[in-house]
């Protein structure tokens, strides 16, 4: 129950960027959930993420079954230009991908003990890189933004986190 109320901490911070793990209750919140663009080693868009401790020897925080809908849908990424992806889920970079499509989560009755989701871990070191772009909500058109952004080569301007 301690890693899902840290998760649900998290969350309610909008971004774990924004917040510190271990102070999460000093957040500022009134900031949005963030734009964070990446990309990854193969293709994982289809893949339940989970956030791991900073030694990747444990889960910190995972998904409740219902926290894998953005906007009402399966919180699959956003395509954008260049191979990079828009997160609706949160991401970070203790981020892995479980074996366990978005489908197959959503199927479940109940969450796995945490050694188990450890066990279904596909990779855990799966980006070449993450970028942070700030409040997401500052966007008129999410995709279209960010496409122009990545297109002119612009996020260099951005926090880049890997």
């Amino acid at each position: 129950m301690k890693t899902l109320s840290l998760f649900v901490a998290v969350m309610v911070c909008g971004s774990m960027t924004a917040c510190k793990t271990k102070q999460a209750n000093t957040c500022n919140t009134n900031m949005g959930a963030p734009a964070v663009v990446y990309k990854t080693k193969a293709d994982y868009s289809k893949y339940v993420p989970v956030t791991l401790s900073a030694d990747k020897a444990g889960i910190v925080a995972y998904p409740g079954l219902t926290d894998i809908y953005y906007k009402a849908k399966l919180a699959y990424p956003s395509v954008l230009k260049n191979g990079y992806l828009l997160d609706n889920r949160g991401i970070g970079v203790n981020t892995a991908f479980l074996k366990l499509t978005y489908e197959d989560y959503a199927k479940l009755n109940t969450v796995p003990p945490l050694a188990e989701l450890y066990n279904f871990i596909l990779d855990k070191d799966p980006f070449t890189e993450i970028y942070t772009l700030g409040d997401r909500s500052r966007f008129k058109d999410e995709v279209a933004d960010i496409n122009k952004i990545i297109a002119k080569g612009g996020l260099k301007k951005f926090t880049k986190l890997k």
